[in-house]
């Protein structure tokens, strides 16, 4: 039986830079960091020679956590066509907040860039929980290029 989402990972270039936009930017609070090497971490990842931190931050609003985590060895790669919302494979997540036009000026405020403006999504193309006005969305990126979404329910 699945509970939950325990947490979700993004590997970042630079700690100090992601967290200046999760936690400075976007009002995350760090919760746990770890240094990581060794067999065991070897093992789970697949990769030889790791060495690697780990930060754990979580919403304003809680669960699920997200683990930033910097490769110091080995090193990856970054690939454009991740930040393309076509591409295969996991691509966005979706943060809830309560005033999408006011959070989206604060990105733009801290240099962000925004995809466009905040759009509601179209009556009857998805069906949300009862008593929902719609749902409005606008996507940005990251300092590494994962696309992050602002979702707000009326």
């Amino acid at each position: 039986m699945i509970r939950g989402i325990d947490h979700l990972n993004i590997v970042v270039a630079d700690m100090e830079r992601a967290l200046a936009f999760y936690v400075g930017v976007l009002g995350f609070t760090k919760t746990k960091e770890a240094r990581l090497e060794g067999e065991w971490i070897e093992q789970i990842v697949g990769l030889r020679g790791v060495k690697a931190h780990a930060v754990f931050i979580v919403s304003p609003g809680g669960e699920p956590r997200i683990e930033l985590l910097q490769y110091h060895t080995p090193v990856g790669v970054a690939a454009p066509e991740n930040s393309r919302a076509n591409t295969l494979g996991l691509r966005h997540f979706a943060l809830r907040v309560d005033n999408i036009a006011a959070m989206t000026a604060k990105l733009r405020a801290a240099g962000i860039a925004v995809w466009g403006e905040p759009t509601r999504v179209p009556e009857g193309v998805v069906k949300f929980d009862s008593g929902s006005g719609g749902k409005t969305l606008v996507y940005f990126l990251d300092p590494d290029g994962v696309i992050v979404e602002w979702a707000e329910y009326r």
